[in-house]
Parts: structure tokens; sequence; C-alpha cells
């Protein structure tokens, strides 16, 4: 390893360290099998889930981590509900794929692929580690994400651009900003339509994404119906108990509601005009 970093040319000054390279026969960018989006009814059903809801319910049914710890939106005020379209990141390694070339070269890997593929209601997750210094994502592939008919990027890393990438009024929860593009550090684009790791919750291509203030959460497609459900009956019984604690009810009555109260707020969804 010494004796390749310090390889020296014909007039005396040093070689290209990775001239001595062996390049194994990978073909990049990797893709994953075809996979399944949410039909618009589970998605306009689901919009009406909060992401704490959505957490807290999955828990509920036995799945413990949902939410992608550590993205924050960009800008406050955004929920988006959509199906997961996947974007992997991996350590760069210089006979593999490293960012040397300029960002130019990112043009040939999952980065620009994956934005091909985009469909309407797309929620763009991105595994990163964590990075504090690849910017995943710019101005110029978010306005063409957003074109496309994207929803909402939730990035296990940051972005680059902030500001405009701000104005354009996309949705997105990132770990921070950088002026670094997606391969000037550790990282390089790999594959897409793969399973991703995002803030230590596993995201499978085709997962559902809830994310609003509270961050987002990673719906199992599966379990979709059973999240609405739940949720349903939890948020209405919430607006129920928020009635009555603003009249001056006792909080152990009313969150969560008793055997007793549970029996009133029947009564009271059975005479909203909106009761099922």
């Amino acid at each position: 390893m010494t004796e390749a970093l310090t390889r020296t040319g014909a007039d005396g000054l040093p070689g290209d360290p990775t001239a001595g390279l062996v390049r194994p026969d990978v073909t990049l960018p990797v893709r994953g099998e075809p996979f399944e989006r949410a039909d618009a009814g589970t998605l306009a059903r689901l919009g009406e889930v909060s992401s704490a809801t959505a957490c807290a319910k999955l828990h509920g049914l036995g799945i413990r981590r949902s939410f992608v710890e550590g993205p924050r939106p960009l800008s406050p005020g955004y929920r988006v509900v959509g199906s997961a379209l996947t974007l992997q990141f991996m350590p760069q390694r210089e006979d593999l794929a490293a960012g040397d070339e300029q960002e130019y070269v990112e043009r040939h890997t999952a980065l620009w692929h994956v934005l091909e593929t985009v469909q309407p209601g797309d929620v763009l997750v991105v595994q990163a580690f964590g990075s504090r210094f690849s910017g995943c994502l710019g101005d110029i592939l978010a306005r063409y994400f957003q074109r496309k008919g994207g929803a909402g990027v939730v990035v296990d890393g940051r972005i680059r651009d902030s500001g405009k990438i701000r104005d354009l009024g996309l949705p997105v929860w990132s770990t921070g900003v950088t002026p670094h593009y997606a391969s000037q550090s550790e990282l390089f684009p790999w594959a897409f339509d793969v399973p991703v790791a995002v803030g230590g919750v596993l995201c499978m291509p085709g997962d559902l994404v809830v994310a609003d203030d509270d961050g987002p959460v990673i719906v199992p497609r599966a379990m979709a119906d059973q999240v609405i459900g739940s949720a349903r009956d939890h948020e209405e019984w919430e607006v129920f108990s928020r009635q009555r604690l603003d009249e001056g009810a006792r909080l152990s009555d009313y969150y969560p509601l008793t055997p007793d109260t549970r029996g009133e707020f029947e009564a009271w969804r059975s005479a909203q005009p909106s009761a099922r």
C-alpha cells in the first residue's frame, strides 16, 4: 500500500496513486427489483394521519422502529404522504466509485437514474449515513424531481442550494445543509429501488412515507390499511377529548379514554355530521 501511494513517474514526480488498482467487474448503478406503489385511495386516507399517530399505531402493531431520526423539515408547515422511491449512497472506494472526476461523473450514477423513474406522488428516500458533508440533492435535481411530480424528499444526510430549494416549495427533510455536491465528499450514489436504512429505520421501495413537522415515519406498505383504521379512531377521539378538556374536564377521564368516556365518545361521534 505504501509503495503504491509513493510511486513516481519518469520525471521523478509523484505518479497516479490509483494506477495499480485492480478494477472489479461491477456494473453501476445497481437497480433493485420492480415494486408496486400504493393506490391513490390509500394515499388519500393515510393523508389524514399525522406522523405522530402513524408512529404510535405502528408501535402498537409491533413495528418498533418507524421514526426516521435525524432529518428535520427544511421549511416548517409541510405535510407529505407518498410511496417511497429509494436511493442508496455508499462509501466511496477508489477501485469502484469515487467523486474525484468532479460532479460531472454523477450523471452516470444512481442519483441521475432514479430521477428518471419518478412518478407523481413519490417521496424520494435517501440513505446517506447521516453524512455532514455530502450534498445529496441540489437545486437543479430538486427542480427536476418536482417537475416530474415528486411529492417530497427525505434525506438521511444533507442537501445543497437550500435557499433555492426552499423557494421551490418542495418539502424536504434533511439533517442539514452543505455547499458540497453529492460525491464531493465520502459517499457515492450507488443504487436505487433497493432497501435503504434511513435514520435507523429500514425503508423498502414502495413503503409509505408520512412526514410533517414532527419528522418522517415509514409505514410498511402491507400494513397501511391497519394503520389507517386504527389511526382514524385515535384521531377522532382526540378531537373529542380536546373539546372536553377545553370545557374543563379532568385529563385522567379523557386522555386516554376510560371505559365510561369511551361510551360517551361513541355517542358524540354518532351525532357528528361526518360520522361514518
